[in-house]
C-alpha cells in the first residue's frame, strides 16, 4: 500500500457513493462533478492499492475490502464531526447540539421529564429527536446520524455500548366490566380465543410478547398490533381486546379506575432499557449528564 493517506474529501466521496449505490447521485448529493467523484474514486483506489467499487451497470457495489474500509470511513467521519460539534460548543460558551434517538413511549413518557432536566443543566444546548423503534435507531447511531439512544436492549451490538437505566414488566389490561376481573384461572383455550392489543410488529416489543405467549404453550389469535399506546389503551377501555402495556404507560388510567391490571400466567414480560452510544468514542460531558438523568427519571418509571 501505498504511504499517500487519502485525503477527506476522497473519503467523503467514498461514503456517498457507497450510500448511494450511483456515482451520478453520489455527485448530486455532494454538489460535485460526476467526473469529479470518478477521479477521486480512481485516486483513492490507487492510494490503497485495491479495488474498492465495482460498476454492475448503472449499479456500483462495494467489493470485500470496499465493505471493511466503508466501516473505518464512517467511524473517520463521525469522529471528525463529533470533534466539530464539541469544538464549535466551546466556541459559543457552552452551546452545543445533542441527536437523541428514542421510541415513541418514551418520547411521551420520559423524555419530556429528562430535557427539563437537561435544560437546566445545558440551557444553550439545542437537543434535537428522532422517534423510532430501537433496531432502527442503533442503525442510525451506528452511522453517525444519532449521539446516543434510549431504547430497549435485545442483543448485543459490538458497535455500541450501553448502560442499564430502567427495568419494567409489562402487564394485561381490561376495563373494570372485564369478565376476567372476576377470576385468575384462565384455560389455554380462553387465553388463544382472546383478542390481545399489542405495539406494532417488527419491534422488540412485539417478539416478547410473541415469545410470552409461545413459552406458555399457547397459540396466540392474530393480535391487533397498533403503533401508539395512547390506541391500544382506548381500545381496551372500549372492550376491543385485553391491552399488553408497561404500568407507567397506562399509569393514570389505572389510578382513574378506567382500565385494571388483570393477571394472566405465574411468568412475567420483562424488558430493559438502557442508554447506547458508538462504541468508537466516549461520551460527552453532555451526553454523560443526558445519561444520568434518564436514568434518574427512568428509575422512577421502573418502579410504577
Amino acid at each position: 500500500m501505498s504511504e499517500l493517506l487519502p485525503d477527506l474529501r476522497q473519503l467523503r466521496s467514498f461514503v456517498a457513493v457507497a450510500d448511494e449505490g450511483s456515482f451520478t447521485l453520489a455527485a448530486k448529493k455532494l454538489y460535485l462533478t460526476q467526473s469529479a467523484i470518478s477521479h477521486s474514486m480512481k485516486a483513492l483506489e490507487d492510494s490503497l492499492g485495491c479495488k474498492l467499487l465495482t460498476r454492475m451497470g448503472k449499479r456500483t457495489t462495494l467489493t470485500g475490502e470496499g465493505e471493511v474500509f466503508l466501516n473505518r470511513c464512517r467511524r473517520i467521519l463521525g469522529e471528525l464531526e463529533q470533534a466539530s460539534r464539541e469544538l464549535d460548543g466551546m466556541k459559543r460558551w457552552g452551546q452545543a447540539r445533542i441527536r437523541i434517538g428514542a421510541p415513541h413511549s418514551l418520547c411521551q413518557f420520559l423524555l419530556p421529564t429528562v430535557l427539563r432536566e437537561f435544560r437546566d443543566c445545558f440551557p444553550r444546548c439545542e437537543p434535537s429527536i428522532e422517534a423510532g423503534d430501537t433496531a432502527a435507531l442503533l442503525e442510525s447511531l451506528v452511522a453517525h446520524d444519532l449521539d446516543v439512544v434510549i431504547g430497549m436492549r435485545g442483543k448485543d451490538d459490538p458497535e455500541t455500548e450501553s448502560r442499564t437505566i430502567f427495568r419494567d414488566r409489562m402487564i394485561f389490561v381490561a376495563p373494570p366490566v372485564h369478565p376476567w376481573n372476576d377470576t385468575d384461572e384462565r384455560t389455554v383455550e380462553e387465553i388463544e380465543e382472546t383478542q390481545f392489543i399489542i405495539y406494532a410488529k417488527a419491534t422488540q416489543t412485539y417478539a416478547l410478547v410473541e415469545k410470552h405467549f409461545e413459552q406458555m404453550g399457547v397459540r396466540l389469535r392474530a393480535p391487533l398490533a397498533l403503533g401508539d399506546m395512547e390506541a391500544i389503551k382506548e381500545m381496551s377501555k372500549i372492550g376491543i381486546g385485553i391491552g399488553i402495556v408497561a404500568p407507567w404507560v397506562a399509569r393514570r388510567e389505572l389510578h382513574e379506575g378506567s382500565l385494571t391490571s388483570i393477571a394472566l400466567g405465574e411468568e412475567s414480560i420483562e424488558r430493559e432499557w438502557a442508554v447506547f452510544w458508538n462504541k468508537d468514542r466516549p461520551l460527552s460531558l453532555i451526553e454523560e449528564t443526558l445519561a444520568g438523568i434518564a436514568a434518574m427519571v427512568g428509575e422512577a418509571l421502573g418502579e410504577h
